[in-house]
């Protein structure tokens, strides 16, 4: 028998908000978390523009000499593991730590370490570069100082599977506690990579947006006058439980989890497969395991990134699958106000999703303006909506042709 498994905390870092209420109230309001680059002089940059995460203070959650060890990419995911610990209510100090587990992934890294050291070698010489660069600046580091900082002894792991990496470890994390392997799993992404190297790299590929003048309009999915996303930062993190844990404890309990799929475009590099064919077989996947019809999905929180192709193409695959449906779903896209968080944005996109079913309110799309002929769902513009939603699924799509979706329930008993 598959164990349930039930969402109990939340913890996200964010550019519209640190802390879930805080993010979740910017979220209805319709708050823009973009704006210009502070974090390096991104004057010659073709963007100049990035979702960055404000008054963010590792003191508040990390030791100070143990935050001094690691990179602003893990420091977020360690702060959002406490702030979803500190929801959940779980008592750690009683429970056995060998069956909780960390599966926390990112989809770049460590970028500030790597930058800030390849400028000492290049600058000063080798013996300059930090004796914890390496540990600052592997992928891993998010969940092995996770565990690290909680203690959790139990399956650990870390996703990298591009802006689909948050959405993946979510779902793997629940699929370690379908199957008995973990009692409570810490869950999600982050990402910290508004680095002088990594924003050249995007503006190479001309895959972001150049609306500098206007940052607060720059991230505007499904919109006609869309011209690529806009680079965010934070991570998101939930507290998962087996059902029978969570009600040992009398945790509060904000959703369920009931499905998920995985597969791959096999297409290309970055761009997605035409007509989103694998993305309708992912979405398609984790219903089937949960074993619902695509009629009982109410809402979407889409991928909705701001380009071209792929606002298009999960449009497409929406239809795909649905059918008569599709115009019936209420599909909107967090990013529209955070920007693009890379492997953070499952984590933060699964919370807003879970608090969606808690309050029965859709968050909007904000930037939609002029609407795209050939985009034509509802995609819940500017303005938050009160709305029943009993059943929701999240989407992320990455580099590499990954695709991943998590589906999401009221908890009932």
């Amino acid at each position: 028998m598959k164990k349930r498994v039930v969402i109990t905390g939340l913890g996200a870092v964010t550019p519209v908000g640190i802390g879930k209420d805080e993010f979740w109230q910017a979220l209805l309001a319709g708050k823009s978390g973009v704006g210009k680059i502070t974090r390096f002089d991104a004057s010659e940059y073709t963007t100049q523009i990035a979702g960055e995460v404000k008054n963010f203070d590792p003191s508040q959650y990390i030791d100070k000499k143990e935050a001094k060890r690691m990179d602003r990419c893990t420091q977020f995911a360690v702060a959002a593991s406490k702030m979803a610990f500190d929801d959940s209510g779980i008592d750690l100090a009683s429970e056995d730590l060998t069956r909780i587990g960390t599966m926390i992934g990112t989809g770049i890294g460590g970028m500030d370490a790597l930058h800030d050291q390849y400028k000492n070698l290049f600058d000063k010489g080798p013996n300059r570069v930090s004796p914890f660069f390496i540990p600052m600046m592997i992928g891993n580091m998010a969940a092995g100082q996770t565990s690290i900082t909680f203690g959790l002894q139990g399956p650990c792991s870390c996703v990298v599977t591009a802006c689909a990496t948050g959405t993946n470890a979510i779902g793997d994390a629940f699929k370690v506690i379908q199957r008995g392997d973990a009692d409570v799993m810490v869950a999600g992404g982050t990402e910290a990579a508004i680095s002088p190297i990594a924003v050249a790299g995007f503006c190479s590929m001309k895959a972001m947006s150049t609306r500098n003048d206007e940052p607060e309009k720059a991230s505007r999915p499904f919109d006609k006058d869309r011209n690529g996303f806009v680079m965010g930062e934070g991570a998101g993190i939930v507290i998962l439980e087996s059902l029978e844990h969570a009600t040992a404890r009398g945790a509060v309990i904000l959703a369920e989890v009931i499905g998920y799929g995985f597969n791959a475009d096999a297409y290309h590099i970055t761009a997605p497969a035409p007509e989103g064919a694998q993305a309708a077989k992912c979405m398609a996947m984790a219903l089937r395991d949960a074993g619902i019809e695509p009629e009982a999905v109410d809402y979407i929180n889409a991928h909705g990134t701001s380009t071209p192709m792929n606002d298009k193409n999960e449009t497409l695959a929406i239809k795909s699958l649905f059918g008569a449906h599709a115009s019936k779903l209420a599909v909107s896209s967090t990013k529209s106000m955070t920007g693009h968080l890379l492997g953070a944005s499952g984590g933060i996109e699964c919370i807003a999703t879970t608090l969606t079913l808690i309050n029965d309110i859709i968050h909007p799309t904000i930037n939609y303006e002029t609407p795209d002929e050939e985009l034509d769902l509802d995609y819940v513009p500017n303005k938050a909506r009160k709305q029943v939603v009993n059943v929701a699924l999240s989407n992320s799509f990455g580099f590499g042709g990954h695709n991943a979706t998590i589906l999401l329930k009221k908890f009932q008993n």
